[in-house]
C-alpha cells in the first residue's frame, strides 16, 4: 500500500470533477455531507479533500438538477442530519459523466507516453 499522501501532495479536483466524485461516493449508498467528505478522504487514500465550501454548494447544485435528493434522519448521536442520495436521473448522470472521464483519462495516458512519429 502506497504511503499517506502529505498535505503538499494533494490534488486539487479539477473544475468539473467534483459532480462526478459526490455522485459516484453516493453510488455506495446514502451519506450526509460529512460522510461523503470522509468517503471521497478515505477512498482516494487522503490524496482528496473536499472542503465545505466546495461540497455544499455542489450539494445544492446537485440537488437542483434532480441528481440527488436530500432528507432529514437523526443520525447515530441523536442530530438531525441531512442525508443525500442519488436519484435515477443522478445514476445515468454518474454514467454519461465516468464515461466522460474515462475518454480524458485514455487521452491523458496517450499524451504522457512517448511520442509517436507524425508524418506531414
Amino acid at each position: 500500500m502506497p504511503p499517506k499522501a502529505q498535505p503538499a501532495d494533494r490534488a486539487e479536483l479539477l473544475q468539473g470533477t467534483l459532480d462526478l466524485v459526490v455522485l459516484q461516493t453516493l453510488r455506495w449508498g446514502p451519506r450526509h455531507g460529512y460522510g461523503i467528505a470522509r468517503l471521497i478522504q478515505a477512498n482516494s487514500d487522503d490524496l482528496l479533500r473536499v472542503e465545505t465550501g466546495s461540497l455544499y454548494p455542489a450539494l445544492h447544485r446537485l440537488e437542483r438538477k434532480g441528481w440527488i435528493e436530500a432528507s432529514w434522519r437523526v443520525s447515530e448521536s441523536g442530530q438531525r442530519v441531512r442525508e443525500y442520495q442519488l436519484t435515477d436521473d443522478g445514476l445515468k448522470q454518474l454514467a454519461s459523466e465516468r464515461s466522460r472521464w474515462e475518454r480524458l483519462a485514455e487521452a491523458m495516458a496517450m499524451i504522457l507516453e512517448p511520442p509517436k512519429e507524425v508524418t506531414s
